[in-house]
């Protein structure tokens, strides 16, 4: 293991633990020169602007592409694991303590509308099929719904297993897809009011999906490189060659069409072809890469351990070995 990945890891081992949760998560986040170099784990876009979560309950605004960044504040210290918006002005972010955080003008402002520091449980992601309807996905099978715009939460029990929940992804034709630890695998066809568990490729753990087109194609990625797609829904499998055996950690789609996949180790995997083949593209510094987002001038976004760093339209094709 490359020593730079060890920081990003150990941090994503705490939280799929369960453990480490923030001290003082209910007071508000402090107002860091350096957060943008601080530990981040997620970002999404908000229309034309990027918002980056991570450590202590950092959120970051960037409106030029990524090219700069300013902290905004948050009603949070805990580590922050995922954002998602479901247009410019609406957007979640969840972590540490079951924390959940709503925004509705884009970024700049945020409430916290759930938490639970008692158990101490983290989530893992959020995603929302339209403004009312929303899930939370964490912890030892952690499932909360809203049905209220996320102003308030119910936990529910899917399938019969506690391992850890750690990506929902939304297909075009409606179709749910949550994965996690132990290979598990769900799908819900009826926007999350029933989930069927489908068997799994894979026994390790996944941290991702990603729905390759507008039918039934989806490609898994996890532990030590392992990636799957199928071209039915989840019904079947074949593995897909990624040329490394690091974590992969999160997938977006460029302009392009490229798909690009995230990793520890500095690692970034591009396929032009819908995810059958991947080229490797490594970072020089070796730093662990924990989200990816497209950004609208066509550069790249990387999160991670380094904070934030923008990556110009055709570098990844510059930095191709």
């Amino acid at each position: 293991m490359r020593r730079g990945t060890l920081p990003v890891l150990f941090v994503l081992v705490a939280i799929l633990s369960g453990a480490g949760a923030a001290a003082g998560q209910e007071a508000a986040a402090v107002m860091a020169p350096l957060a943008p170099q601080s530990l981040l784990l997620d970002a999404a876009r908000a229309g034309g602007r990027i918002v980056a979560v991570g450590e202590r309950g950092h959120i970051l605004l960037s409106s030029d592409s990524g090219g700069s960044w300013r902290q905004v504040a948050a009603p949070t210290q805990a580590t922050l694991t995922a954002v998602h918006f479901l247009d410019d002005r609406l957007g979640w972010a969840v972590g540490h303590d079951a924390v959940i955080l709503r925004s509705g003008d884009g970024g700049e402002g945020w409430e916290r509308v759930h938490s639970d520091p008692e158990t101490g449980t983290p989530l893992f992601d959020v995603h929302f099929t339209d403004a009312d309807q929303g899930f939370a996905i964490g912890a030892y099978g952690l499932f909360l719904e809203t049905a209220d715009g996320g102003r308030s939460w119910k936990a529910r029990a899917i399938g019969g297993s506690d391992a850890h929940l750690h990506h929902v992804a939304r297909s075009p034709d409606g179709r749910l897809y949550i994965v996690g630890e132990w290979g598990r695998l769900l799908r819900s066809d009826d926007g999350g009011a029933h989930w069927t568990e489908l068997v799994s490729p894979y026994e390790g753990s996944l941290f991702g999906s990603f729905v390759l087109g507008a039918g039934q194609e989806l490609l898994l990625y996890g532990l030590r490189g392992h990636a799957f797609r199928s071209e039915d829904g989840g019904r079947s499998w074949h593995g897909v060659a990624t040329g490394t055996d690091v974590m992969l950690t999160d997938a977006c789609r460029l302009a392009d069409g490229r798909i690009i996949v995230s990793g520890l180790g500095g690692v970034l995997l591009s396929s032009a072809d819908g995810g059958r083949t991947f080229t490797v593209h490594a970072q020089p510094d070796r730093r662990g890469i924990s989200a990816v987002v497209a950004a609208p001038d066509g550069g790249v976004v990387l999160v991670g351990e380094f904070g934030v760093r923008k990556l110009p339209p055709g570098a990844l094709a510059e930095t191709s070995r």
